[in-house]
């Protein structure tokens, strides 16, 4: 059941987008169609659960043992890097198209402070491998989610006639707010 909650309220419940307000680069800038917006929160979710992973091996059979935990901030960039670099990689090889639609974005998932925090967290909230992973999905599909529902809205409100004054970020932050708002209300569903 610890488990259960831990997914859900990482997806839900504390959301790093809408509860957080990190991964904003991202949320903001692929969300103007849904197609981008699943191809980066996949690719998100993947660094994330990836580097939960990798995280609690480093962290649990190096850092702690040698003592060296001082270390964790530098080795959770390099494995977020890393994997950044793998997936930019895998994703230039396999969808020119795709890779070209994330533009400047994908590299930028390496600066996303939504995955550095989710190893930082897993580790301040001393998350079993299982734990790690879990929580992992759970912050990716949450972002996953966040980034489908705002480019969602943000395709409707193209056809929408919004205030000349409004149109662009102005209505994607205020639709980001509204969204925050409507998550919070999961904030007591899971204690």
């Amino acid at each position: 059941m610890e488990l259960v909650a831990i997914f859900v309220t990482a997806i839900l419940i504390n959301n790093f987008v809408l509860r957080y307000f990190l991964g904003i680069c991202p949320f903001l800038g692929v969300s103007k169609k849904i197609d981008s917006a699943i191809s980066m929160g996949l690719a998100v979710t993947f660094v994330m659960t990836i580097t939960a992973a990798v995280s609690w091996v480093i962290n649990h059979w190096i850092l702690i043992p040698l003592k060296l935990d001082y270390l964790q901030i530098v080795s959770f960039i390099l494995v977020i890097a890393s994997l950044v670099q793998l997936v930019e990689m895998f994703i230039r090889k396999i969808s020119p198209p795709l890779y070209e639609a994330l533009g400047i974005y994908l590299p930028l998932i390496t600066t996303n402070c939504a995955i550095f925090f989710l190893a930082l967290m897993a580790s301040l909230r001393d998350y079993s491998f299982l734990e790690s992973v879990i929580f992992g999905v759970g912050s990716g599909l949450g972002f996953t989610l966040a980034i489908i529902l705002m480019a969602a809205i943000r395709e409707q409100l193209d056809l929408a006639d919004v205030p000349e004054a409004l149109k662009g970020a102005g209505i994607a932050l205020i639709v980001a707010g509204i969204m925050a708002l409507a998550f919070l209300g999961f904030s007591g569903m899971i204690k």
